[in-house]
């Protein structure tokens, strides 16, 4: 075998690896807030849609909605779910976010503004792969702290 076909083959898996890392990861896609179903605390962030998708070795997570006064927001990520510290854009309350693997359906996460936790949570995936319910704690420039649980529908 020449040393091009190696390097090919070996691209291969690769490729072929994330691919069925993205397939088996209940996460992965397009998700839309179940409102009825959701219990989003008084001035606390509302987001519509959040996506994730394969970004090479990495998870890029896209989320559009609204923040505590009603403003549209649109926010990214790109990371690992290994509990380190990624950069976020688009998102006034934070600078960085991390996700850490709990189980295969359960992400924790939290996320910092100026190294201080603006925003922490626990993401699940139901049995099904349909729904996936966010319960989250929000605290806010004035200390306080604003409890929501969000309902999402896999699209």
């Amino acid at each position: 075998m020449t040393s091009r076909q190696l390097a090919s083959t070996i691209v291969g898996c690769v490729l072929a690896g994330m691919v069925a890392f993205a397939a088996d990861n209940p996460h992965m896609g397009t998700w839309k807030l179940n409102e009825a179903k959701s219990k989003i605390g008084a001035s606390a962030p509302k987001n519509g849609t959040v996506v994730y998708a394969a970004a090479g070795e990495s998870i890029k997570v896209t989320v559009d909605g609204v923040d505590g006064t009603g403003k549209p927001t649109h926010s990214e990520w790109t990371g690992k779910f290994d509990g380190k510290e990624y950069p976020v854009t688009g998102e006034a309350t934070a600078d960085t976010r991390a996700y850490t693997k709990v189980d295969d359906t359960t992400l924790s996460f939290s996320q910092k503004k100026d190294g201080k936790v603006t925003m922490s949570g626990k993401i699940v995936v139901s049995a099904d792969g349909k729904s996936r319910t966010v319960t989250t704690t929000v605290t806010g420039a004035d200390g306080k702290k604003v409890d929501s649980t969000a309902v999402y529908d896999k699209q």
